[in-house]
């Protein structure tokens, strides 16, 4: 049986691929995360001339599909540890050469170790898995070839979040709280944890680019051959109570945090985790790029976005707690950073949350020029 034999009302389609769904989870909402990663797949095989992808937790097997049909993988091995997907995996990648694809039911960490043992690492490999990738970004790297890429997959936003920063401690060794700029410390986490990793084994890691949808946050990070964690990648964002200022705090400072406020005990810690750019500029570029000869314009607009704030601080302001804060109401996005630009300052909006502000200024400063509204 394959998946041209079912019945049209029995099948999904996603970008090329065309799959039943069987038992198999599928998330359609996370569509834009694999859009992105067949982009970046499809940058890295124009780069390289080849493209090896070892999906380590497949579900329906829409990424396998994927990465054959539109980023060109010469080569993807399909994981799934559920043996009981075997026939309706078998029937919806048997649209593909065989010489393409090898289908295993196997524990996600034993295949890496066996690529590991084996001296088989690939270009990219793809953890798309549930809670958090801390037991698998370990044993992932042994998988990922040197220049290869690794992305990850958190769906435990409690921990991320700083609503439960005992989970958070155990699982990235690190203290997460509650502030407006969660969505992106998640992603900050996330890589934090795998530059961590790397660094243990004397190896690096660059983040490719990272994505937060509302409910997951996905980042891609790069395996490179020197450590990139140092004082100046890796620390703390400062959140402060009183004021609803942010600041980052290397660790030789840690004992000597004073808010501009002046306000006493008002700044708590967040981290360690990861305060480099979440992504690579010129990846991003030659990703927007063929976005645009795919037609893909909600891609494009996004990468557009991500580009803008690679630079900017490894925070934002919600435009809610600029309101809460000012006592008014809620400013307008668009007015408030042209606004911030006329002053000279840099302002966009963060791509993990549209209704926020990702600027060099001040939170104070936001709160005093969106006051003037009515007078400008």
């Amino acid at each position: 049986m394959t998946s041209g034999s079912l019945p049209e009302t029995a099948l999904h389609h996603e970008g090329k691929a065309t799959f039943a769904l069987g038992a198999a989870f599928y998330r359609p909402q996370s569509v834009i995360a694999r859009d992105l990663a067949m982009l970046a797949a499809a940058v890295y095989r124009q780069r390289h001339g080849r493209l090896q992808v070892l999906d380590a937790m497949t579900g329906c097997g829409v990424r396998p599909l994927r990465y054959v049909l539109e980023a060109g993988a010469d080569w993807v091995w399909a994981n799934e540890g559920n043996p009981d997907l075997a026939k309706v995996l078998q029937a919806n990648l048997a649209v593909l050469p065989a010489a393409t694809y090898r289908l295993t039911h196997q524990d996600a960490n034993r295949v890496f170790f066996s690529c590991y043992q084996q001296r088989d690492f690939y270009d990219l490999v793809d953890i798309d898995n549930f809670g958090s990738p801390a037991p698998y970004v370990s044993n992932g790297l042994w998988a990922t070839k040197l220049g290869g890429m690794l992305y990850l997959t958190s769906t435990d936003g409690r921990a991320t979040s700083g609503h439960d920063p005992e989970r958070s401690l155990k699982t990235y060794g690190a203290w997460a709280r509650s502030h407006p700029a969660a969505h992106e410390q998640g992603l900050r986490l996330l890589i934090g944890h795998a530059a961590q990793t790397a660094a243990a084994r004397g190896l690096g890691i660059e983040p490719v680019f990272s994505l937060f949808t509302g409910q997951v946050h996905r980042v891609m990070v790069r395996l490179v051959s020197k450590p990139t964690l140092s004082d100046a990648t890796y620390g703390f964002v400062a959140y402060c109570h009183g004021c609803g200022h942010f600041q980052t705090v290397d660790w030789r400072h840690l004992g000597r945090v004073n808010c501009l406020c002046r306000a006493q005990d008002a700044a708590v810690l967040s981290g360690p985790m990861w305060l480099g750019p979440l992504h690579d500029g010129a990846t991003l570029e030659a990703m927007q790029a063929l976005a645009t000869d795919w037609g893909w314009r909600r891609q494009g607009k996004l990468l557009a976005i991500m580009t803008q704030e690679i630079d900017l601080p490894p925070y934002y302001y919600s435009l809610g707690e600029i309101g809460r804060r000012g006592q008014m109401d809620i400013p307008n996005r668009d007015r408030l950073i042209a606004a911030l630009h006329a002053q000279g300052h840099r302002a966009v909006v963060p791509s993990m949350d549209w209704q926020g502000i990702k600027t060099d200024a001040a939170f104070g400063d936001c709160v005093s020029i969106a006051k003037q509204f009515p007078f400008l």
